[in-house]
């Protein structure tokens, strides 16, 4: 956390980590093309309180605002056992629910598990993009998910280093890249793990030059 960083007596130069609410919002725009408009969805937050949590959420609500209906959040402690318990309760509550947007890909494992065990055809999009969730997209089960890229993190932080190095000022702040995974691209999504495919922006690549 760069505050508390600061807080502790060191000079942040530069930050590099994923937007949560621009991550959250992808997912929404996904969900956005496949249910109808005016659908009930419900959300599964992490922990009370976190902060990735909740910007993940924030992206997603800002997303499908004022097209789908949010019936029911509850929070699942990123735990895949309470996600699929709280599920398992939404979808007897809400039998018209049409999706799931779950603030990690460990719950959203969980809230598929419920979806399946019911029957019933609710989307289901997860965010991390780890390899668990990927190989449940490929089998045609988990719907989708918005994955982050840790491996892209730390050679963008190394990259950071050596520019520091040169002399040169480092930009403050810089998104890690995001991609949206589903059926269409997560057997590539695989391959190329843990790296994404294709190009990105790096700030750092290019002043290295």
């Amino acid at each position: 956390d760069p505050e508390q960083a600061k807080a502790a007596g060191f000079v942040v130069s530069t930050y590099i980590g994923t937007d949560n609410v621009a991550a959250g919002a992808l997912a929404g725009e996904e969900m956005l093309k496949l249910v109808p408009k005016g659908s009930k969805v419900a959300l599964v937050a992490g922990i009370v309180g976190d902060v990735g949590s909740n910007a993940r959420i924030k992206g997603f609500k800002q997303a499908v605002e004022g097209k789908l209906d949010i019936v029911v959040m509850v929070t699942a402690d990123w735990d895949r056992e309470q996600a699929l318990t709280a599920a398992t309760d939404i979808l007897a509550a809400h039998p018209d629910l049409a999706g799931f947007f779950a603030a990690n890909d460990i719950m959203a494992l969980g809230v598929e598990r419920a979806v399946r065990t019911s029957g019933k055809d609710v989307k289901v999009i997860g965010l991390d993009g780890i390899v668990d969730a990927l190989k449940s997209i490929a089998a045609g089960e988990l719907t989708a998910t918005v994955a982050q890229y840790p491996y892209v993190v730390g050679a963008m932080g190394l990259e950071a280093c050596a520019v520091a190095a040169m002399g040169k000022e480092l930009p403050a702040n810089v998104p890690a890249p995001v991609l949206l995974i589903n059926k269409d691209n997560a057997e590539a999504s695989l391959k190329n793990f843990p790296r994404p495919g294709g190009d990105y922006p790096d700030p750092f690549r290019e002043m290295l030059k």
